[in-house]
Parts: structure tokens; sequence; C-alpha cells
């Protein structure tokens, strides 16, 4: 029987409503395996390090993938929850979007296609791969006893390619459609929470951010180009004005006039952990606009140019629909999204994301999501035990290791998985722990088997 400790439970059981009864049952098992396993993230994987290799009826957990009818969209939405409620439970909820590629390859993989990887290219040289594009939410907190920022996971979506759309007969959509969605999700599932969503200049469309700007409580972030067409606010019609009400009003400066302009105002700020580092005093300047395109609708922003003292980083310009950010709000936001980055890496390190085997549209389709909401849930494990447990970091004498690191978070909740199996302890010396054999076996085909 499959036991689990009491502080675990709290957690995992926030899920069983989602699933019927006998499919509870299959999950729990792959929840916990996937947390123990070393290596590739395989159903069978899972199976052995559970002790059921020799189980008959081992499609059942496949079917849990492929078969079994449960809402991935409503996993999201409690995950969300518990992270918001652990994390973030007052003030603005921060959410970064952005895609990532799953490297993966199989002729019965239909939604893959050819799309540049993020990895292996450079500036000057870039490397195409042959995968899956997911777009993922993450929710940008604060972890108390890791001292920085994480990004948890909570919402994964599949983009498949172009290709697969035509062949189909359907309408492409693009990732920022794909992210307008996503914002309206969270939009729902958090209402009364001021939501701002931080995202790269692949997302700086101007029908998403005229989209964001009408949901109310929702604002977000990224990056405009230099030569963006700026133009002042329209003019008031007069009274008996015929025609069509005008979106724009005067042509402004470009950003790029205004960066080299002497006359330009700058104003010295101090930003917080700069892309994971310390403080950094940069130099901005804001103001609002419209930006408007031919053909598109006008969307009010607010600006932000950033350019560093020091010469050490090309200046760039922030953009946001709401029109009440500061300049120093909107760039500590900003400068969390790279977090992102590192939970993606992490997840292929530690999660084993690129390493499951499923071509069943289904299975491929809820893998890759639980992977990344493994992540979150490790996080909020680990929150839980630390409690109770002073000292997270593994000391070494060769290394000081001062903040802790999701491998460190992952080997807390896998500690207190194993040391849930019932260890006897001898009555003559408490010393002295009696492991099962059958979980000895389990710990050494572990070991033996290792990456």
């Amino acid at each position: 029987m499959l036991c689990v400790p009491v502080t675990l439970t709290r957690l995992i059981i926030r899920f069983a409503p989602l699933f019927s009864k006998r499919i509870w049952e299959h999950v729990l098992v792959l929840i916990v395996g996937a947390l123990l396993t070393p290596g590739k993230r395989t159903v069978t994987a899972v199976l052995r390090i559970m002790g059921l290799s020799q189980e008959r009826q081992f499609q059942k957990y496949h079917r849990v993938l492929n078969r079994a009818r449960w809402s991935s969209v409503a996993v999201a939405r409690e995950l969300l929850g518990l992270v918001v409620d652990t994390f973030v439970p007052v003030g603005s909820v921060s959410v970064g979007i952005d895609d990532t590629l799953e490297r993966r390859r199989g002729k019965k993989i239909k939604a893959k296609g050819i799309y540049r990887d993020p990895v292996r290219s450079s500036h000057t040289h870039m490397v195409k791969a042959s995968g899956l594009r997911w777009l993922c939410a993450l929710v940008l907190a604060e972890i108390p006893w890791a001292g920085r920022v994480w990004a948890l996971p909570f919402l994964t979506a599949l983009c498949p390619s172009e290709r697969y759309h035509q062949q189909r007969g359907q309408r492409h959509q693009t990732l920022p459609e794909w992210a307008g969605q996503l914002v309206g999700l969270m939009h729902r599932w958090l209402p009364g929470r001021e939501v701002v969503v931080v995202a790269d200049s692949s997302y700086a469309v101007i029908e998403l951010l005229k989209e964001v700007s009408d949901t109310p409580g929702v604002s977000l972030i990224t990056r405009l180009r230099l030569d963006a067409a700026l133009y002042d606010p329209a003019p008031p019609r007069r009274p008996g004005q015929n025609g069509r009400p005008r979106k724009k009003g005067a042509r402004r400066p470009m950003l790029r006039q205004v960066l080299s302009d002497p006359q330009t105002q700058w104003r010295t700020v101090r930003v917080n952990n700069w892309y994971g580092g310390g403080g950094r005093e940069v130099e901005v300047c804001t103001d609002t606009a419209v930006w408007y395109h031919t053909g598109l609708p006008s969307v009010p922003i607010r600006w932000v140019l950033i350019r560093d003292p020091q010469s050490e980083f090309a200046s760039q310009a922030l953009v946001t629909t709401q029109l009440a950010h500061a300049p120093l709000p909107m760039v500590e936001w900003f400068v969390r999204r790279w977090t992102m980055e590192v939970t993606f890496e992490e997840a292929r390190a530690h999660l084993g994301l690129e390493t499951q085997r499923q071509w069943n549209d289904w299975a491929i389709g809820r893998t890759t999501p639980a992977l990344f909401g493994l992540y979150s849930l490790v996080t909020l494990m680990a929150h839980a035990l630390l409690r109770a447990e002073a000292r997270v970091v593994r000391p070494t004498a060769w290394y000081v290791k001062v903040r802790p690191t999701f491998s460190d978070a992952l080997a807390v909740v896998r500690r207190e998985l194993w040391s849930a199996g019932h260890f006897p302890i001898s009555s003559s010396n408490s010393e002295v722990v009696e492991i099962p054999r059958s979980l000895l076996e389990r710990f050494t085909e572990a070991v033996c088997y290792a990456a």
C-alpha cells in the first residue's frame, strides 16, 4: 500500500476531487513515482521505482494519460490557487509567459514542427530542431527560504505548428493569440486580484496589448521596439463633427530619437535583484502615448526607456498596458522573467523533461504539463516541510552553498517520501535501522540503473 507523509498528503489531496476514485489511486502512484525516479520519466520507470515492476495490469497506469477522462485545465486552476495562496497571499500576482521547445522526434507525433532552438542558437548562428512548442504560464513569486524569485509553472498549452493546422483545414493560432487565451483564463481564475503579465518582445503585438488593456485587473509588460510608431491621444470630437472617430493624434518622435536627444531628462533608480544579482542603478525616462499601426486598433500605453550609466548593456524600452505603472516597479517586474529560463532548464535536468516517450495525442498533451506542474508541486512540498526542518542545503567541505536551489528542494521531498517506507527500529540498538528487503531492492535498482 502506498504510504505518503501527512505533510505532503495535505497538498496532494487537493487534486483528488478532479479524478474518479479508481483513477486517483493510479494518479497518486504516478505522482510519487515521478518524484522519486531519477533519469527518464517514463511510466515504466515510475513503476519500477515504486516496486511495481511485476504488476500484470501495468496498462492501467498508461491509461491515466492516454485515455482516462480528467481535465488538465482544472488541475492547472487548482495548482494556481495553491501557489498563489502560499506564496502571494496579498498584493499583485506577477505571471510570466514564455514558450519553450521540447525536442521530440517520431512519425506518430502529429503536432511536432521545425523550430529555432533557443538554447543552441546565438545571434549569429541559428540551429533548428524538431519538437513540440509549449506556451507556459508561471507565477513569479518570492520563495522565503530560497531568498529569491522562482518561476512556478501552473498552466502549459501545446502550440502546434502551422503545417499541423493546414493539414487539418484549421486556422493557425500564433503565440500571441495563445497568450491571449491564457490571460483570459488567469483573469477568470483570480477574480479581484491584480495580475501583472511579463513577456518578451515576441508578445509585443498590438492586438494582444489591446486585448489585455480591455481586461480589467490585468496588465502586460513587454519590450517595445525603438522604432515603434507612437502618437498623441486622439483629440476630442467637436459638436456636430462628421466621419469616423479618430484613433490617434499627432505623430511623436521615435524612442530611438528620444534616446539620443540630449534634452531628454533621465532619472536614476536602483533595481533590486538585477537578473538574479545584486542591486543595480539604471537611468529611466517615461511617458504615455498611443501605439497605432494602419489596420490595427490603437492602444494607450506607457513606455519606459532604460539605459545603463556604465554602458555595459544596450538601451531598451519597456511597454505596459497600465498607464498608472511607475518606472521602477515595471523594471523590477520585467527582470523577474529571466527565472523562467532557469525553470525550463531545471525541469529538463531534474524532472526528466524531453525523456518521456508517449506518442498518443492525449498522453503528449498531458505528460509535459504534468512535469512542469511537478516543479511547482515540489516547491510547495518543500515549503511545507521546511517549516519543521531548517537545513535544506547539503553542506560540503569544498563548496559553500548559501542559497538552496530546486535540486535541494527535490532532495528534501524525496527524503521525506523515502522515510515514509516504515523502517522498523531495533529495540536493542536504536542506532540500527532495519530496512525491509523490498525497499532495499528498490534502492539498489534505482542506484544501479541511474543515468
